[in-house]
């Protein structure tokens, strides 16, 4: 795939992600990743709450691509956002939400992958004394995943992140704790202190570079990936369409060329479990 060979990328990050996205673009794509010089994503909202987020997060992966770009001069920008919180269809169950943009301002080329994934400790809990705060520690995987401490849930105003021991995690917690003795814990999902995070992160990226390289059968432009699906799989025994996929359908975003993938899980009848019809 000789289309990014040998031009430069600029990773937006500010929390070492480049760790693990530069390895897969230059081995995969043939780029050289640069990084931006005191480039503040944070400015764009941090997961602790002290700076809202006040976009959705395409939208501010079109902002640190740009952030990236202005601050580089490069014309070529990749960008992760990351969301946590109830997995959509799983309940009572945590997920990781990894989106990766890949923004080319020279062809005109904007190429989105996402990765939800169960794996994460993200978590948090109003912390009642030394004991709980080292059962939660021990819980979430500290001190190899970082740990934020606050008076409340929804207090910005004092905030300690450094714990880096046990010991300085129990020093902190005495530091901030409130006059009846709690603190809140919550996860540090910034990706340098949260190795689970930084492997979804990475499977991410081996995603978009998979998409990337599916060019388009027209034009040839890369990132030729499916924009919508249509639902109607026939039930195996009454063979009325059901809610599950019948059809992915691609299109190119530069010469809109688009194709229809019949039966893309590779199933061309729904079990009678999931109609509506047979199992109401």
């Amino acid at each position: 795939m000789d289309f990014f060979r040998g031009r430069k990328v600029v990773i937006a990050t500010k929390h070492r992600k480049e760790e693990v996205i530069a390895p897969i673009l230059e081995n995969e794509l043939g780029l050289i990743c640069v990084m931006p010089k005191k480039l503040d994503t944070d400015k764009l909202g941090t997961f602790s709450g002290e700076v809202e987020r006040i976009d959705d997060p395409v939208t501010t992966l079109r902002k640190k691509c740009q952030m990236a770009i202005d601050a580089s001069g490069i014309n070529l920008a990749i960008a992760n956002e990351g969301s946590f919180g109830a997995h959509p269809t799983i309940f009572f169950a945590h997920a990781d939400d990894e989106l990766i943009m890949l923004v080319d301002k020279e062809n005109g080329i904007e190429i989105i992958e996402r990765e939800l994934s169960l794996e994460t400790n993200f978590n948090g809990t109003e912390i009642l004394s030394v004991d709980e705060l080292i059962v939660f520690s021990n819980k979430i995987g500290f001190p190899s995943h970082g740990i934020i401490l606050k008076k409340s849930k929804n207090d910005y105003t004092n905030i300690i992140k450094e714990s880096k021991t046990i010991d300085e995690l129990l020093k902190n917690f005495h530091k901030i704790k409130n006059e009846d003795g709690t603190a809140y814990a919550e996860t540090d999902m910034r990706a340098m202190l949260n190795p689970t995070r930084m492997k979804i992160i990475k499977q991410a990226a081996i995603k978009l570079v998979k998409k990337i390289k599916s060019l388009c059968p027209s034009c040839s432009t890369p990132g030729f990936g499916v924009v919508d699906s249509v639902k109607g799989l026939p039930c195996e025994i009454c063979g009325l369409p059901t809610r599950s996929t019948l059809k992915h359908i691609y299109c190119c975003q530069k010469c809109n060329y688009q194709k229809e993938i019949l039966f893309p899980f590779d199933k061309q009848v729904e079990d009678p479990q999931y109609c509506d019809f047979c199992n109401p």
